[in-house]
């Protein structure tokens, strides 16, 4: 067991050394994703002018935008760009390989590789997010009791590990179809609208709410930015988190069994 957490701890560390060494990208990137809330405030001050009133679904302009600086937290957290295309080059490329005749784990060795992205990320995007909300502030009606942002936190570690092992399954699928592009171009558009990442959830009509509800997607975005808008609280708070554990579970066990039968029926060919 010593010799399996010093081998992740030195897989975490030169993972975090070769995110450094792009450190300049990182912080490119992290600036231009910012620029959007302006285009978002404007937006929706647009629409809320031209509603002629004061809230819409229960939500206020600034709440609104207050929303959205939240799912934009959130998504920070569960977005994993690349890692099912990466999969599934590393498959077509035969590259996959490796993790068969080498003992590391080849979704261990994904988790923690995403995991120093996501710090290296977290250290160069903190101090423009603190500025951000701190500018921003006027949008939010104040912080939120103890009980609700240790929620919120939790809801933000649940999503990143929902995220995570959700685009790892999809990877997967690489072992069976070599191009899933399309796919995962269709997966992207759902998770873009059904995350909650363009606007709240809960504002859909009937049936597609409900509907929407059945997914997993909602606990990428949207349910972190609910929590701490006092959106879901209570029993409904309760049981979201569990339903949010349960469906980091079932992904979990789909992303190993996939590969295990991907890795059962692979022939190495290539690279």
């Amino acid at each position: 067991m010593t010799a399996r957490i010093l081998t992740w701890w030195t897989i975490l560390r030169i993972c975090v050394e070769e995110r450094i060494v792009y450190r300049g990208d990182f912080a490119l990137g992290t600036l231009m994703r910012f620029l959007p809330i302006i285009t978002q405030i404007f937006l929706w001050t647009a629409v809320f002018t031209a509603a002629g009133t004061g809230s819409i679904k229960g939500y206020t302009r600034n709440e609104m935008v207050a929303y959205y600086l939240l799912a934009m937290l959130a998504r920070a957290f569960s977005s994993m760009p690349g890692l099912a295309s990466g999969i599934t080059l590393q498959i077509r490329n035969g590259e996959i390989k490796k993790f068969l005749i080498q003992p590391i784990d080849l979704i261990t060795f994904l988790l923690l590789s995403r995991i120093a992205h996501k710090l290296v990320y977290y250290l160069v995007a903190a101090a423009p997010f603190a500025f951000v909300f701190f500018l921003c502030r006027d949008f939010f009606s104040g912080w939120p009791d103890p009980g609700v942002i240790a929620a919120f936190v939790i809801s933000l570690v649940l999503g990143f590990l929902l995220g995570f092992f959700l685009e790892a399954t999809i990877g997967m699928i690489g072992f069976w179809f070599l191009e899933v592009s399309s796919l995962l171009f269709i997966y992207m558009l759902f998770n873009f609208f059904f995350s909650g990442h363009m606007f709240p959830l809960d504002i859909l009509p009937e049936p597609w709410f409900t509907l929407v509800d059945y997914l997993p997607l909602k606990y990428l975005a949207y349910f972190p930015a609910a929590i701490f808008l006092g959106k879901v609280s209570g029993p409904d708070l309760v049981h979201g988190l569990l339903v949010e554990t349960a469906w980091v579970a079932f992904f979990m066990i789909s992303a190993r069994v996939a590969m295990k039968k991907g890795f059962n029926r692979y022939s190495g060919y290539g690279g």
